[in-house]
């Protein structure tokens, strides 16, 4: 019983971190949401976009495996929030990047629901939260 009791210990801590990570999935949502030209809630759920639930998949994806790597080599709570909005910089500017340089027309795209460019902005939106996970082991 002890043994449990001891295990239990660190349940406090869990649920810290794990509601700021709710609140700043959240919060990746609404700034996502601003970065983006198209409206993702809307494809997904009024059109039934599959590019738009793809890439927004995606990025959702892609900022929680940075959130992982924040949470797992934070020193404390306010260090794992400083490092999870770098994510969220990180992940935004992802799009934005990948919206400059590579794929121009990927909002065009998503919202005419070709499904590649979704698949890329996944891909694209993956690869940065696991970069971003892998930089935040200091």
């Amino acid at each position: 019983m002890d043994m449990v009791l001891e295990s239990l210990g660190g349940l406090s801590n869990f649920a810290l971190y794990f509601g700021l990570s709710i609140v700043l999935l959240f919060v990746f949502k609404i700034v996502y949401a601003f970065v983006t030209p198209h409206d993702e809630w809307k494809l997904v759920k009024d059109d039934q976009n599959v590019a738009a639930a793809v890439g927004f998949g995606g990025a959702i994806v892609g900022f929680s495996l940075a959130l992982a790597g924040a949470a797992t080599n934070s020193a404390s709570l306010v260090d794992f929030a400083i490092w999870g909005l770098v994510a969220l910089i990180a992940q935004s500017l992802a799009f934005a990047i990948l919206r400059f340089t590579f794929m121009p027309k990927i909002a065009e795209r998503i919202v005419n629901n070709e499904v590649s460019a979704g698949i890329m902005l996944a891909a694209v939106s993956i690869g940065v939260g696991v970069l971003n996970a892998a930089c935040m082991t200091y």
